[in-house]
């Protein structure tokens, strides 16, 4: 007996109705890209392993899928590598190809190799699929849909300000109010690992501070010291495990705490930049928050960092985060390329709008009007009307069988397809068509040109 078909943990199905729902979000986003002057662009699912590897950190690298090679992977194997059992030095002769991990680092060799035929500064977004080898969990998938928007060429905080406006206006159109749009910048994050005299830790000490949110004031310190970060050290951030107050108040008592810091400083400075100008320029729904905890384990961001928090009505991990990286294009060999950008997470979005109800009934619509087989001549004459139809965009089908006319209306009902469209000889004879609602069940015969407008 055959064993029944699935799918890979982390990955799923997608269903008519979902598919509408998924659609109706990613149009909102980009359209809204559109509105900011962002142009599309495509990247394979797979890169080269060199493209990716070592771009996201020891705990990135692990969530890489990696490609066995063609044909016989194991003949060009180092041998050596493979009688250990050393999977990590392995991997490389065996695998030269990965599923991307995120569409940034992509968008940064896209850059580097079309460098001559873009104008810059180059404002690109992306909607694609990524790949990561995570422990599934709710609102976390093996392969998920990113939808980034990008600046590079420009050192402006503006771009930094524009794209806070960005997230406001997509989740206002989604009609997602209440989210919170957290922002930090790395340079504080380095000028507090100066100040306590673990730059060396810089990297552990912003991993570890990173999961606050998620494994609490001790783990995060149980987990410094673990990385070698003194206790002595530890202390001198205490402050920073319950930052409180408005903005403007945790940006001076950051620029106290990072006053022997020059690094520190241009960070402070930089965030009370975009702070005071979203501020004063306002947002529709959304809120920002300055987050000094926020630190986003990814290697290559160097000034503002975003992450994006659902309502916090909705049990969720944040549904978008980005930040600037002025140094990503060096790792492929261009030099003082400046560039920041924001992603949104499209799967749990999808999940925060259908917990709170937010999808438009219009959304998942299917067909206005089915079409009543009754044979060959009938079907004929439906057909020439549906012709009619599509053309000034009204969705309607014919049913394709001469089954059973019970069949057929159960059919529509199955497929919340409201009007039903009988033609007999009746109306053949009279050129009309006999529409029913079947939701009132009223029923009535009216001219092509009245079906036009009623289905409209």
């Amino acid at each position: 007996m055959a064993s029944k078909p699935s799918i890979p943990k982390g990955t799923r199905d997608f269903s008519p109705a979902e598919v509408a729902k998924r659609q109706y979000i990613i149009q909102i986003i980009k359209s809204n890209f559109e509105k900011f002057g962002f142009q599309p662009i495509e990247t394979p699912s797979f890169e080269n392993s060199e493209t990716l590897m070592g771009k996201y950190g020891e705990e990135g690298d692990r969530l890489i899928f990696k490609i066995l090679n063609s044909g016989d992977y194991l003949a060009k194997a180092n041998a050596t590598h493979l009688e250990a059992k050393d999977s990590t030095r392995l991997t490389s002769s065996i695998s030269e190809k990965a599923l991307r991990y995120d569409l940034t680092v992509p968008f940064a060799r896209y850059v580097v190799q079309h460098q001559n035929e873009i104008e810059f500064p180059f404002k690109r977004y992306q909607i694609q699929p990524v790949w990561r080898a995570d422990r599934p969990q709710k609102g976390r998938f093996r392969e998920f849909f990113q939808c980034d928007a990008d600046v590079v060429g420009s050192k402006s905080l503006w771009q930094e300000v524009e794209l806070v406006q960005l997230y406001d206006s997509v989740f206002t159109a989604l009609g997602l109010a209440g989210v919170t749009i957290k922002i930090n910048n790395r340079k504080i994050l380095s000028g507090i690992a100066e100040v306590i005299g673990a730059s060396d830790k810089l990297i552990d000490f912003t991993v570890a501070l990173d999961k606050l949110d998620k494994i609490g004031e001790d783990g995060v310190k149980k987990e410094m010291i673990e990385k070698g970060i003194a206790e002595e050290a530890i202390a001198k951030v205490q402050p920073l495990f319950n930052f409180t107050g408005t903005i403007s108040e945790k940006i001076e008592k950051l620029s106290a705490l990072l006053s022997s810091s020059a690094e520190g400083m241009k960070g402070v400075e930089e965030l009370r930049f975009i702070c005071n100008n979203v501020t004063n320029l306002g947002l529709s729904t959304a809120s920002l928050d300055l987050d000094v905890t926020l630190a986003r384990g990814l290697n290559y961001y160097t000034g503002a960092i975003f992450e994006v928090a659902a309502p916090k009505t909705v049990a969720m991990g944040s549904i978008g985060g980005g930040g600037r990286y002025d140094d990503l294009t060096g790792i492929f060999g261009l030099k003082n390329m400046s560039g920041v950008g924001i992603s949104f997470g499209l799967d749990r979005i999808y999940l925060v709008v259908e917990e709170l109800g937010l999808f438009p009934e219009a959304v998942t619509s299917t067909s206005k009007a089915l079409f009543i087989n009754y044979g060959e001549a009938a079907a004929f004459y439906s057909m020439k009307a549906i012709k009619e139809l599509r053309a000034v965009g009204i969705k309607v089908e014919l049913y394709p069988d001469n089954a059973k006319v019970a069949k057929q209306f159960q059919h529509a009902d199955k497929r919340f397809i409201r009007y039903a469209v009988i033609v007999g000889e009746e109306e053949m004879n009279g050129n009309q068509y006999s529409l029913k609602d079947l939701v009132s069940g009223e029923q009535k015969k009216v001219s092509l040109e009245e079906l036009k407008q009623i289905l409209k």
